[in-house]
């Protein structure tokens, strides 16, 4: 098993870390210590040793801050995790809804006569330290140690798996040619690069440093010349040495400071990921800083025709193993002997079993009844939860193959569902169906698409408090920037970019739907008589059946109607003939014409 049930941190140790941190913070003279998700590469995810926060609040969720001063400490979050926050913190904790409320504006009822706020530069880029900055006036701000990590006992060590090498059968281009084509587009000497899936797509390596995420933790200096100077830990690079090749070379990570203040100028950096101790590195020595976006991210975010082939492989082999994780579900649910880890379990097997699985994309979510309302709900031993009759199960999965990244949720009843369970789930759906068939002038980003996801359920007052989408790598991050479908995704939209399409709908205390496919963006046929217009629009990549059994058909219009009917043809045709006998024939009455 990749995934593990135990509780990961207890609301009950909140309260000793906290004054212990209170005490050093008193002994410093610091009024206010920042206490960020991230680590030093800025990634969503973060390894056992860098998990700061869940530590010290009990929170575990992937997106969030913690301010702690000596009257008050505020955990930051947003929509998807103001339900869990209230059941991992404790009181000692003031949940404090971000963004709705900034950082600048809390510190400033806090601390209305002014003080210090310390910070641990390495975790806070260049645009956070810098707003906070131009914001606070009354307040300084004092980088230096991380508090934590000093009271922090029996800190886990940092990772130390060896790098391994990305076949070219999978990327779709070496390296070289990749080192080479961003250098030509270069205007400047040199460019930092500190993301880790940025470091894995240019120089074709992964890693396993970060659990679900196969990316090596480094930093990099890609030069004008396609040459790279790569940055880690001792010993993890010697493995790759040969497939780097001499125009990378390789440096303890130690060492990585010392040489941004050697280069001459000008010198690119990514403010939104940057670490601010670099730029101020760099700054120190009056160095030539030039702000632009990491050079990886947009040519990572378009997939070439080798990673499209890869990510469509994927799906169906991933495919297979939920249409058999789902027959399986159906004839042992209505037992009534499951509970939401035996789910875990058995989905994870039935990945395990196409004997290519590398890992799953991240911990799945497996919500019973009122514990699918918890967006990103992670089960354990202590929550475990039954699946009950009568109940919506929604569960929020994925697997790491070598050549593709999936992610997916379905939403299921077990039982008998209500008409307020076929109501919500098929508005849900109509959302997701508007996506999947939209076709758009190129140069729209996922903010403007947005609103056709919501827009059924914004019809009958009801709305989510999450993206509708988000970008997918390549053997990558489940979670890929800069593309996505939300009110804040302003990144036009190309062809070869991978996002989930996921709409959903949550009662707390009673139940959540999502529904999720992902879809590849795509040039879009051409239409008699239309205007000559460049015009996009998105592929489905996941086939796997819709539960027919919540589908309200009195809500949906003809075409919905023909897309679902479509969609599951599709699907039998796609996945059926890999399937048994017993299977295929669940198959084939899970995806019968409405």
């Amino acid at each position: 098993m990749f995934q593990t049930f135990e509780a990961q941190s207890s609301a009950m140790q909140g309260p000793p870390r906290l004054a212990a941190l209170r005490l050093l913070m008193a002994k410093r003279g610091v009024d206010a210590f920042l206490v960020p998700r991230s680590d030093a590469h800025q990634g969503e995810y973060v390894a056992a040793r860098d998990a700061r926060l869940e530590w010290l609040t009990g929170f575990s969720g992937s997106a969030g801050f913690c301010v702690v001063l000596q009257h008050a400490a505020g955990v930051f979050v947003d929509g998807r995790y103001r339900v869990q926050v209230r059941s991992e913190i404790a009181d000692v904790y003031t949940v404090v809804h971000w963004p709705e409320v900034q950082l600048a504006q809390w510190l400033k009822e806090q601390m209305p006569h002014g003080g210090t706020l310390a910070y641990d530069p390495w975790l806070h880029t260049v645009d956070e330290i810098s707003g906070l900055r131009k914001n606070l006036t009354t307040i300084s701000l004092l980088p230096g140690d991380n508090l934590v990590d000093m009271i922090w006992e029996a800190q886990p060590s940092a990772p130390d798996a060896p790098f391994t090498a990305h076949p070219l059968e999978y990327a779709g281009e070496s390296h070289a040619a990749k080192r080479a084509r961003l250098a030509a587009d270069m205007e400047h000497k040199a460019a930092v690069i500190t993301l880790p899936d940025s470091i894995a797509w240019l120089l074709n390596i992964r890693g396993t440093d970060i659990e679900r995420n196969p990316v090596p933790q480094a930093f990099a200096i890609l030069h004008d010349t396609g040459r790279v100077d790569l940055f880690a830990r001792p010993g993890k690079a010697n493995a790759i040495g040969a497939h780097l090749g001499p125009d990378v070379a390789l440096h303890d990570v130690a060492d990585f400071l010392a040489a941004l203040t050697q280069l001459e100028g000008p010198v690119r950096i990514d403010p939104k990921s940057c670490p601010d101790i670099v730029a101020a590195a760099m700054r120190d020595r009056h160095m030539d800083i030039i702000e632009g976006r990491d050079p990886c991210i947009m040519p990572k975010a378009r997939k070439n025709p080798v990673e499209i082939a890869g990510a469509k492989a994927a799906h169906v082999r991933d495919g297979t193993a939920m249409v058999r994780f789902l027959a399986w579900l159906d004839a042992q649910a209505p037992k009534g002997c499951l509970t939401e880890i035996d789910v875990v379990k058995a989905l994870e097997g039935f990945r395990i079993a196409t004997n290519v699985l590398r890992d799953i994309s991240f911990e799945t979510i497996s919500g019973a009844g009122p514990h699918g309302a918890i967006v990103h709900y992670r089960v354990n031993e202590t929550t475990n939860r039954a699946v009950q009759s009568d109940e919506l199960l929604l569960v929020d999965s994925g697997g790491q193959y070598d050549d593709g990244t999936t992610d997916i949720t379905r939403t299921i009843i077990v039982g008998t569902p209500t008409e307020e369970h076929r109501c919500c789930y098929t508005r849900v759906l109509q959302g997701m169906i508007a996506i999947s068939r939209i076709r758009f002038p190129k140069g729209v980003g996922g903010q403007h698409l947005d609103a056709l996801a919501r827009a059924p359920l914004w019809l009958a007052g009801m709305d989510y408090d999450h993206g509708t989408g988000h970008g997918v790598g390549s053997y990558l991050s489940v979670h890929e920037g800069p593309q996505g479908i939300s009110r804040r995704s302003d990144v036009p939209l190309e062809a070869g970019m991978i996002l989930s399409n996921e709409p959903g709908y949550y009662r707390e205390g009673a139940f959540g739907i999502r529904i999720e496919n992902l879809i590849v963006v795509t040039a879009a046929p051409a239409i008699p008589g239309a205007d000559a217009r460049e015009m996009l629009c998105f592929e489905t990549l996941t086939h796997v059946p819709l539960d027919r059994r919540l589908i309200d058909t009195a809500l949906l219009t003809g075409a919905e109607r023909d897309w679902i009917d479509h969609y599951h043809a599709d699907t039998l045709s796609l996945l059926g003939p890999l399937l048994d006998d017993a299977t295929n024939a669940w198959l084939t009455q899970a995806c019968a014409p409405l």
